[in-house]
């Protein structure tokens, strides 16, 4: 099947003697994750031809197999790592709570890192969003916001008011709330008889512009089809629900800030609540803090998970604005948002997001972040350049492009050839993208662009 004469895997320097029985490791990890684990967002059929990759330990922008091959994550293990592996200011912070307290139901109790972290977070978010709400993950946080929004308009009277709307090609999450707002067939098709029916309108995507357009009139032209909708729907729609300057499963499409201004002014002027989805595009991912910074806009409710704690335990938070938790403030307890989850608020979940914080201000994670995404920037033009490549685009600390080629096969390929050549790629149909920890050296990411750049050579 290969179609490159590179070895399966790169010789890593400094690994020290592959014994026969970190090999007989390695093989029996495999055999029995598959005997035993139900892999996510996967067909499972595949590792027949695919093997799962085991991984032993993690080193910064590195991880490890049990006979010591390396592999640079190129993809943040599923956008959530922002600082590394085995980051030591993360993990002491994760140690020292665990002296003190591992977890207590949120229910009736509190406990200090849930209150630091939450002062913490709507201090750094734009507008007044000074009430947070925690779950466990990204789509967790889609389904709090979604049935925030619907029970603030039924606790306002506004019983109508019960539907959402969406971009076309948008992705929130996989449980069934989430899945409804989501518009990638691949995920959704398949359980559409279980999900309420909402309606997508035209993405800002700017790969879309036609006729000379620029980004911005891309984004002008998606707000039109957004205001045509809620001037016809408004009376029927509890939300908008956007990810915010890239959605990330279309295949990295970005799309200018001046959608975000608009749909801002649009929402508030058809009395529709905003979500802005920042559980992939927050935390300095798309270069400011929040990627609705970048558009000096405030959403009226905020959901943020995966780079949250630095890639170290589940953690996802709904920020709200005031007036909406001031909606759920009441006597009677219907009227209360009675919604929940076992480990809402872990206590070692909120210690290692108060470490990540604590590295932002500490660091100067942002400004570091700019100088280090124009440097890399530079590196990556080359591959920029390579004949196979259309449309490469870069926001913040995310780079993409698509692969003209016409394997099917292309994401699956593209991944074992990255495995070969010690990167850890993830592609999106024929989207390849980089979205590396903040800690990767600039060697680091030329090689990332050098070795991916021999896989557009033989796609």
């Amino acid at each position: 099947m290969r179609e490159t004469s590179v070895p399966a895997v790169y010789s890593a320097p400094d690994k020290g003697n592959r014994s026969a029985g970190a090999a007989e490791s390695s093989r029996a990890w495999l055999a029995r994750s598959l005997a035993a684990v139900w892999h996510p967002c996967t067909q499972m059929k595949q590792h027949e031809s695919l093997p799962l990759v085991p991984i032993a330990r993690g080193d910064g922008a590195w991880l490890f197999d049990f006979d010591g091959r390396r592999y640079l994550d190129g993809v943040s293990s599923w956008w959530v790592n922002l600082f590394g592996h085995a980051n030591p200011r993360i993990r002491s912070a994760i140690v020292a709570q665990l002296d003190e307290l591992e977890h207590v139901m949120l229910a009736g109790f509190t406990h200090q890192p849930v209150v630091e972290l939450s002062e913490r977070l709507a201090a750094l978010a734009p507008g007044n969003l000074g009430h947070a709400f925690y779950g466990s993950d990204g789509a967790a946080a889609t389904e709090i916001a979604l049935k925030m929004a619907f029970h603030y308009w039924k606790n306002l009277g506004r019983f109508s008011k019960k539907t959402y709307v969406s971009l076309a090609g948008s992705y929130h999450g996989e449980t069934l709330g989430a899945l409804a707002v989501t518009d990638v067939a691949i995920f959704r098709d398949t359980y559409a008889p279980l999900l309420n029916r909402n309606l997508t309108v035209p993405s800002p995507d700017a790969r879309g512009a036609v006729g000379g357009e620029s980004a911005r009139d891309v984004a002008v032209r998606a707000a039109n089809a957004l205001e045509a909708h809620l001037a016809q729907h408004h009376e029927t729609i509890a939300a908008f629900i956007v990810e915010p300057l890239v959605q990330g499963a279309a295949g990295m499409a970005m799309h200018d800030p001046h959608f975000l201004t608009l749909a801002r002014e649009l929402c508030t002027r058809y009395d529709v609540l905003l979500i802005a989805d920042e559980i992939m595009t927050g935390f300095g991912r798309t270069g400011t803090m929040f990627a609705c910074d970048a558009a000096g806009i405030a959403p009226d409710l905020m959901c943020l998970s995966k780079g949250i704690t630095g890639g170290y335990l589940p953690l996802s938070c709904v920020l709200s604005t005031d007036a909406i938790y001031a909606a759920f403030y009441a006597d009677a307890p219907e009227r209360g948002f009675l919604h929940s989850h076992s480990y809402t608020g872990n206590p070692l979940a909120c210690a290692a997001a108060l470490a990540v914080l604590d590295i932002f201000r500490h660091d100067d994670v942002l400004a570091s972040n700019e100088m280090k995404a124009e440097r890399w920037t530079q590196i990556a033009s080359p591959l920029a350049a390579h004949p196979k490549v259309r449309a490469f685009r870069h926001r913040g600390m995310i780079w993409a492009f698509e692969v003209d080629t016409d394997r099917n096969d292309f994401a699956r390929w593209c991944f074992a050839e990255g495995i070969a050549r010690e990167l850890l790629l993830r592609p999106i149909g024929h989207t390849v993208y980089f979205m590396p920890p903040y800690i990767l050296s600039d060697d680091e990411f030329a090689l990332l662009c050098e070795r991916t750049r021999e896989i557009v050579d033989q796609a």
